[in-house]
C-alpha cells in the first residue's frame, strides 16, 4: 500500500508544469477556443480534478500561459531586452521570421489571447493589453538610445507594423511576412535618426 501511494504521488509531480507545457502545445496547435479543458488534462497527463486544482477556470489557465511566456523571454520582448544586441538590431528583429519548424504560423500570443477574451475587464485581455504597452515602452527606450526625438511616435509606428505583420503572417500561413515591414521599418529608422557623418 505504501509503494501505491509513493508511486502515485511521483506521478503527481509537477502536474502544473505539465498543465502549462500541454497548454502552449495545443495554443499554439490550434487556438485557445479550439482548445478544450479536457484535451488539455489528457495531454498532460492529469485527471480533470488537478488540472481544476491548480486552475480553475480557462481564463486562469490561459493568463498563467501568457505570464509564462513573458517571464521566459520566448516573446519579442525577449529580444528588444537583449543586452549583447545593438539598438536598432534589436527593434528590427520585430520582424524576423519565426524559427525554422513553427507550424503553424502563429501572430503574437498576447492579440491571439485578447481577440479570443474580448471583453477589456477580463484578466486575460487586461494582461495582453499591459505587454503591448511594455512593449512599445520598451521600443520607444530603444529609439531615444539611437538619438529620436520623438520616440514614442516612433515607437508606436514600429509596434503598428510588428503587429501587422505578425497577424498577416498567421492568416497568410506566411513566416516570413515580416521582411515587407522590416523593409518599411528600416525607412522610417532612417528617417527619424539623426545622421552619422
Amino acid at each position: 500500500m505504501t509503494t501505491v501511494t509513493t508511486a502515485s504521488r511521483r506521478q503527481g509531480r509537477g502536474g502544473r508544469e505539465r498543465i502549462l507545457a500541454a497548454a502552449a502545445g495545443l495554443f499554439a496547435a490550434q487556438g485557445i477556443n479550439a482548445t478544450g479543458m479536457e484535451q488539455i488534462a489528457e495531454r498532460a497527463p492529469v485527471s480533470k480534478r488537478t488540472l481544476y486544482a491548480h486552475f480553475r477556470t480557462k481564463g486562469e489557465l490561459v493568463l498563467a500561459h501568457l505570464e509564462e511566456l513573458a517571464s521566459t523571454g520566448r516573446t519579442l520582448e525577449g529580444a528588444l531586452t537583449r543586452e549583447d544586441t545593438p539598438p536598432r538590431e534589436r527593434i528590427l528583429t520585430l520582424f524576423d521570421p519565426s524559427p525554422a519548424g513553427t507550424d503553424p504560423v502563429r501572430g503574437c500570443p498576447f492579440i491571439d489571447a485578447a481577440v479570443e477574451f474580448p471583453d477589456p475587464r477580463n484578466a486575460v485581455h487586461s494582461y495582453a493589453r499591459e505587454r503591448k504597452l511594455l512593449m512599445v515602452r520598451l521600443v520607444a527606450d530603444l529609439v531615444a538610445e539611437l538619438g529620436c526625438h520623438e520616440p514614442s511616435v516612433l515607437a508606436e509606428q514600429l509596434v503598428t507594423l510588428a503587429d501587422g505583420a505578425a497577424s498577416r503572417a498567421m492568416v497568410l500561413g506566411d513566416s516570413n511576412y515580416g521582411r515587407h515591414a522590416r523593409a518599411a521599418a528600416e525607412i522610417l529608422l532612417d528617417n527619424a535618426l539623426p545622421t552619422t557623418s
